[in-house]
């Protein structure tokens, strides 16, 4: 399907329906997809494995399955297993789990209600994760890029639909705040303009497959977790605090990396149609940066003190799972080594 924007060329809208079921990878999402082909019931996982959950890949995929039940589903699966009682305990536990994982690393910090910006861009200025954009830029290859991009499909897929979880948990100049965000992501109106849809199209010129879900047999759990922070945050309310700190530090950080991905895209001689989605992040995320730290962080905490230091953890808990990542996929990149999973096939 195509249709014609109001400024710029043709472009497509992707399809985006419920993303293919991967292959097991142990034993919870071997009984999680087990139950999940069958009519909604009881749904009884083994115990979770002594692993670290932000980056074992079987319990990462499982925590992941269970949250796109909210999202666009997962084909042939009934869709009334979102609400199963079983599966929203089991999930639970996945998320318990998680969270003292998270907690474990990030001791509670008091924060200043009346300076939760200046928090945030001080957690991002003492972050010491090694820039993925940077390696690309200086030292990637195509297959690298390539790679990078079937990670980021995981998000970038689904942009911006978990931070929009927030919008009937706000009110007064936050709300309005993450609503001008986010009409901006998806596009300001305009379904070719969404961001979602241009990565499906930087998909396509780096000669990859744009189905949403299509590479989720590759991705490793250490991404997966990148995923699964922001649904924890956005589908619980009591998480809006750190959900609107991980947006605000998203948009703080956007900028620069950006920039770097489209310049390395160049460099690599992918079509000049594969920087597009990293130049429109460069122009747009130059006023979001400002509205997420002001308006919506700083907003929000005036209206909501006892939220601040949600509000930060959620700007260190990206630092963190990035950081992870980070490290993943450059170490695997200098070493000569694939950063994904191996083919199924």
């Amino acid at each position: 399907m195509w249709v014609t924007t109001t400024s710029g060329p043709r472009q497509a809208v992707h399809g985006f329906g419920p993303a293919p079921l991967p292959p097991a990878r142990g034993p919870l999402t071997e009984a999680l997809l087990l139950a999940l082909v069958s009519a909604p019931g009881t749904l009884r996982l083994p115990a979770p494995p002594a692993a670290d959950p932000l980056a074992d890949d079987d319990e990462a995929l499982t925590l992941y399955l269970c949250y796109e039940l909210s999202y666009k589903g997962l084909e042939g699966v009934d869709d009334r297993w979102e609400w199963e009682p079983s599966l929203l305990a089991a999930r639970r536990e996945l998320e318990r789990r998680f969270v003292r994982r998270l907690r474990a690393e990030l001791a509670p910090v008091p924060v200043d209600p009346r300076a939760v910006g200046e928090a945030i861009a001080s957690v991002l200025a003492a972050d010491r994760a090694p820039s993925v954009s940077r390696y690309l830029l200086e030292h990637g290859g195509p297959a690298d890029f390539r790679e990078f991009a079937i990670h980021r499909s995981a998000y970038q897929l689904k942009e911006a639909d978990p931070h929009t979880f927030a919008i009937p948990r706000l009110s007064g100049v936050p709300k309005a705040a993450m609503v001008k965000i986010q009409y901006e992501e998806y596009g300001d109106g305009r379904a070719g303009e969404m961001h979602a849809n241009l990565f499906a199209d930087t998909l396509s010129e780096l000669g990859l497959t744009p189905t949403y879900g299509w590479y989720l047999d590759r991705i490793p759990g250490v991404t997966l977790s990148g995923v699964n922070l922001i649904s924890l945050f956005g589908l619980h309310r009591r998480w809006r605090g750190a959900l609107v700190g991980h947006l605000a530090a998203f948009e703080m950080t956007s900028v620069g990396p950006n920039a770097r991905y489209a310049a390395a895209a160049r460099r690599l001689g992918f079509p000049e149609a594969a920087s597009r989605f990293f130049d429109v992040h460069v122009d747009a995320d130059e006023e979001h940066q400002g509205l997420a730290a002001g308006p919506l962080a700083a907003g929000l905490t005036e209206l909501e003190p006892g939220l601040a230091d949600d509000v930060v953890f959620g700007a260190r808990a990206l630092c963190l799972v990035e950081g992870l990542w980070s490290h993943h996929a450059t170490g695997a990149w200098s070493r000569g080594l694939s950063s994904l999973r191996p083919s199924a096939s």
